[in-house]
């Protein structure tokens, strides 16, 4: 069982920075697939990113150039750098795990974080 928490959502202002992180516990970290899904008011859960244990990485094109995954197999930890927010940005990033590799599909991870919100100002 992997337990994962969120953090380092807030408000900012349009073309500013956030850095999210979410920290694992129990499970293997190092093997899992570790992606972020949004999921913006009145709308679904989406994929934005995700990486492999390996550190291969997949971004959705709506974030790339902008946002940009990296993971710490020693603290347990994967993090999403966003840059140049956006107001369209605002959702509740939601961290999730997976045995399977790059994949974007949500049904294909196990264990999800409780979400971080962002609120991207205009």
């Amino acid at each position: 069982q992997v337990q994962l928490v969120e953090s380092g959502g807030g408000l900012v202002q349009a073309g500013g920075s956030l850095r999210l992180s979410c920290a694992a516990s129990g499970g293997t970290f190092s093997s899992y697939t570790m992606g972020w899904f949004p999921q913006a008011p009145g709308k679904e859960r989406e994929f934005v990113v995700t990486i492999t244990w390996t550190g291969g990485d997949i971004y959705a094109d709506s974030v790339k150039g902008r946002f940009t995954i990296s993971r710490d197999n020693a603290k347990k930890t994967v993090y999403l750098q966003m840059n140049r927010l956006k107001p369209e940005d605002t959702a509740v990033y939601y961290c999730a795990a997976g045995p399977y590799i790059s994949t974007i599909r949500q049904d294909l991870y196990n264990y999800w974080g409780q979400g971080t919100q962002v609120t991207v100002s205009s």
